[in-house]
């Protein structure tokens, strides 16, 4: 049998939800701001994953014109149901919002708003006697409280809400921060897995009803206990064949590399669901670390970092805010248009191509022709997080500076400035775990090393720009390189 570590995915794919379809897995996961938003992978063992598509390129509000850093599409859910498709994706600020599809692969409906209203999270449908019951938690710093869990009924398509939300669970006393509802179905139970605690010291709890109101009991399935995995919670409970056997996928927060995926084989005792390692049958399950393959078949897929810029975009990048057709085109390379001159911090700049970290100790390049660099434009290349630090080439009386920058409270910061009369440059990051990077180009390195910091909901980001009112910044290539041997920064 073959063997897999946890964690299965290292890159920042934060609140996944899977199913499965067949013999097919597909995973959804939140995306807050970035754009295209909601990924979609596919797998079949569970382990290995290929990122095939997104549910929506821009999101229907002209809020996410600009970047609203926590924003966007928070906890999704993906359920298959008349063989169709649906993803649940909930806006903190608007509401909650369905998109649906007959072909994964393909086109998916525009997001449509199921419930219009602010402070709902986490929704996830379940079909009942041709109508759909949908469970949802709430966001406090929206509505005044949380740690609660409700249902309201909608249309069997999910166009029409048809009822209020009815509080079927309070978790102040038992389970704080309750959150992240997933409906499932077996032997006559309704279950919900629900995370709670808090996403770095939490853990997940299974509720239970045989009425889909309750009232429901509960059972803490999955805690940290002797492990390293702290905040093992908020996933998807999947079956994964026709046998009744079953797995968890959920994700860790480790701070830059962002919420990454664990995979947890799970042993069904007196109808529930326990997940991990089982020492004691009364106690919750704790994470595996590593664990056979719990079903033995390929193909083994790996997630692309690198990109060759040649017939089309990777799916691995995303902007921060909805993109547009002329930002870029392809030929000879990626070619990104600068824009947005009156914006002062990169953090803030809609058309940051970024993607995730995918390493913990890595080399990331990318080669950049400045023969169309105009006058106070920046083509450039950074890491993104809270704080950040990157590097880009400007041109100011006709002369080319290369100036490594950081951000600043009102204004990013130059922290130091050269001279740079060539028309091509190679600019590079090298990162060591835990949380520390350097800058370079060509053959040379910056002494400093920076620490990496996370972002708003999210991991930590490395991309591409081209920043100013004229010019089009020729990138010849990107490639991620995985150091092995790295020492520790």
């Amino acid at each position: 049998m073959r063997i897999y570590n946890n964690p299965i995915i290292l890159q920042d794919f934060s609140d996944p939800d899977a199913i499965r379809v067949g013999e097919d897995f597909y995973m959804i996961a939140s995306s807050f701001n970035h754009m295209p938003g909601v990924p979609i992978l596919h797998s079949k063992n569970l382990v290995d994953w290929e990122l095939i598509n997104y549910v929506y390129d821009s999101f229907p509000l002209a809020k996410y014109d600009k970047v609203c850093p926590g924003h966007g599409a928070w906890a999704p859910s993906l359920r298959y149901h008349n063989n169709t498709f649906y993803a649940m994706i909930p806006t903190p600020d608007e509401g909650l919002f369905v998109a649906s599809t007959k072909d994964i692969y393909g086109k998916w409906e525009k997001p449509w708003c199921l419930k219009k209203a602010k402070g709902l999270e986490d929704p996830c449908p379940i079909w009942l006697n041709g109508k759909a019951y949908v469970v949802h938690g709430f966001v406090k710093s929206r509505c005044g409280f949380n740690s609660k869990l409700a249902i309201f009924e909608a249309t069997e398509d999910l166009k029409e809400a048809l009822t209020d939300s009815v509080v079927i669970y309070d978790g102040h006393n038992n389970n704080p921060t309750i959150e992240g509802p997933k409906f499932n179905y077996r032997n006559g139970f309704y279950y919900i897995l629900a995370p709670a605690g808090g996403v770095t010291t939490g853990w997940q709890t299974c509720l239970r009803s045989k009425n889909i109101y309750g009232p429901y009991e509960t059972k803490i399935v999955l805690t940290q206990g002797h492990t390293n995995i702290n905040g093992p919670h908020q996933g998807a409970l999947i079956d994964i064949d026709d046998n009744d056997n079953w797995a968890f996928i959920h994700f860790q927060d480790q701070e830059c590399y962002g919420r990454v995926c664990h995979l947890q084989p799970v042993t069904w005792l007196n109808d529930w669901p326990v997940m991990g390692r089982v020492s004691d049958p009364l106690l919750a399950g704790e994470p595996v670390l590593w664990n056979e393959y719990l079903i033995d078949k390929g193909p083994f897929y790996k997630l692309e970092l690198s990109d060759k810029f040649k017939d089309k975009l990777g799916l691995q990048w995303q902007t921060l805010a909805n993109p547009k057709k002329d930002w870029y085109y392809l030929e000879d390379g990626l070619n990104l248009k600068a824009l947005n001159p009156d914006i002062k911090k990169l953090g803030m700049l809609p058309n940051f191509y970024g993607q995730k970290l995918g390493f913990k100790n890595f080399t990331a390049e990318t080669e950049l022709d400045l023969t169309r660099l105009e006058e106070n434009s920046k083509f450039g290349f950074s890491y993104l997080g809270l704080t950040y630090y990157g590097l880009y080439v400007t041109k100011e009386n006709d002369i080319n500076y290369l100036c490594l920058f950081e951000n600043g409270e009102e204004k990013d910061t130059i922290l130091s400035k050269i001279s740079y009369n060539e028309d091509r440059i190679k600019l590079k990051l090298r990162f060591y775990e835990p949380n520390c990077y350097q800058l370079g180009y060509n053959n040379v390195w910056f002494k400093d090393k920076f620490i990496a910091t996370k972002g708003a909901w999210v991991g930590g980001k490395i991309g591409i720009f081209a920043w100013g009112a004229n010019g089009y910044a020729r990138f010849k290539y990107f490639k991620v390189k995985e150091n092995k041997n790295a020492r520790k920064g």
